[in-house]
């Protein structure tokens, strides 16, 4: 192994060690999705998959 590879296995081992308290912390505190929040979030992702299969469709 190069240095160079070495040092990247150390950065993505570091950046692991110190994201993950932060990332535990974030799930605990998070607000809680209600029905509203998944509404929202799945009507564009449904009508942009609509327009996607519409247009492959006219192809």
């Amino acid at each position: 192994m190069d240095w160079l590879k070495l040092g990247y296995a150390a950065l993505v081992i570091g950046l692991i060690i110190f994201i993950f308290p932060a990332v535990k912390y974030w799930q605990k505190n998070s607000p809680k999705a209600k029905l509203d929040d998944w509404l929202a979030f799945l009507l564009p992702i449904g009508l942009v998959s609509i327009l996607v299969i519409g247009l492959i469709w006219l192809i």
